[in-house]
């Protein structure tokens, strides 16, 4: 089978705020205008979403679920732990997947023992992560566990607010079980490569949408090349054989990329917050210590380290967001939403016009701007005021930038080929 993109974090319309209008086939529908070609079920654990899912969808014998115009979803759900550790109160999500539906009915019943599933879809316990790992364990090996967004500061494993410094000092003896994290929109795997004790797990990518659009579903995304099983996909998760890299926002564009001050409008770089103790400037309050500066206390290897057996990964902004800013307009204004289905209609799906569609059939585009930005775009080329405590980054795009981007990367171009 050739690579297969998936998009393994998903939320339905019973999670905290996530769009109420989610259904699995627009899930499906947008799913396929993205280019994405497996999704995770997204909050299989609510009592309303299962019996949506165990409708709409029919399990087959590999434990991949097919809607009624044969598209795949896995059993996937989010989950949060909320508990103390080391004198620390901790608030930890962890993506879930689940080999079929027998082993999701069998964890919902023995987490009903422990609380409620029904008000949210990304229920809360108080769980610590080594008890919830035997938890799991004690109902199949087959489920995986994987840190999401591990450096976001308030709900991961790396989280400036409540985090750990280490996957075993989250999961003590279980970190062995523990195979993959999510890198999350505000970092991507130039930065965690940094960080020489997180070498031994594999990195993946997934959107975490709170809406089934284009522009939130499949942002980030990860390669696969192999059988579409969940065998198979589990088997690339834990070795990392079958798992080609990830698509990745640049982090710049994440929420909490830079350590700031949302109420007064100030971000920070990384090691300028301690000259005023991790205080804002203006205001005297707290800040909110961003991924970038999480990173630096981390790492132990100089920007641009590279492990030997890295994976590739491939930084894109969405496309709807790329019209956004190249015409100036919300993603959400008419004539984005236009132009965006015209050039689906065109190549298929975005993910083929961004990532696969030769240059000279760009050239179908009769607007050379979009075409500058879409080739700009493949090359991470695109310029983001930095993100900052829950304040998305902003690409910084029109006509003059582009002309003098490209202007800059055919004189490099040249260069490369004189050399």
């Amino acid at each position: 089978m050739p690579e297969f993109i998936g998009d393994l974090h998903i939320h339905g319309p019973y999670a905290r705020a996530c769009s109420k209008n989610t259904t699995l086939e627009r899930l499906e529908i947008n799913a396929r205008i993205k280019g994405l070609n497996v999704l995770g079920t997204g909050d299989c654990l609510h009592p309303k979403w299962l019996e949506a899912i165990k409708t709409e969808l029919k399990e087959d014998e590999n434990g991949v679920l097919w809607s009624r115009n044969k598209f795949p979803f896995l059993w996937q759900t989010e989950i949060s732990l909320m508990y103390s550790q080391g004198e620390k109160g901790r608030r930890i999500h962890h993506i879930l997947l689940f080999p079929n539906k027998e082993v999701v009915i069998q964890v919902r019943d023995l987490l009903l023992k422990r609380g409620r599933l029904d008000y949210d879809g990304r229920p809360i316990f108080g769980i610590n992560s080594i008890e919830f790992v035997d938890m799991m364990r004690s109902v199949s090996s087959d489920i995986e566990i994987i840190p999401a967004h591990c450096l976001t500061p308030w709900f991961a494993i790396f989280g400036s607010k409540s985090g750990f410094d280490s996957v075993e000092e989250c999961f003590e003896d279980r970190a062995k079980y523990i195979h993959c994290i999510e890198t999350g929109l505000s970092s991507d795997p130039s930065m965690i490569w940094r960080v020489s004790k997180l070498d031994r797990y594999n990195l993946v990518s997934f959107s975490d949408p709170h809406s089934y659009h284009p522009w939130r579903l499949g942002r980030e995304a990860t390669i696969f090349d192999t059988d579409l099983s969940y065998q198979a996909i589990l088997n690339a998760l834990r070795t990392g054989n079958g798992l080609n890299g990830t698509i990745e926002v640049n982090p710049h564009l994440g929420k909490y990329h830079l350590t700031g001050h949302r109420t007064c409008s100030v971000s920070i770089e990384p090691g300028e917050a301690v000259k005023s103790d991790y205080l804002c400037p203006k205001c005297h309050k707290p800040l909110t210590i961003g991924v970038a500066e999480r990173i630096e206390e981390m790492a132990d290897r100089p920007v641009g380290y590279q492990p030997v057996h890295a994976k590739n990964f491939r930084t894109l902004l969405p496309l709807s967001e790329l019209l956004a800013s190249l015409f100036g307009f919300s993603v959400t204004a008419n004539r984005i939403q236009t132009e965006y289905a015209r050039l689906i209609q065109m190549f298929g799906s975005e993910f083929n016009l961004m990532l696969n569609t030769p240059e000279t059939d760009l050239k179908k585009i009769d607007d050379p701007k979009i075409i500058k930005a879409i080739l700009l775009n493949r090359e991470g080329k695109i310029e983001i005021k930095e993100g900052y405590d829950g304040v998305y980054g902003v690409p910084v795009l029109d006509e003059k930038l582009i002309d003098k981007k490209m202007n800059v990367a055919q004189r490099g171009l040249k260069e490369f080929i004189k050399d």
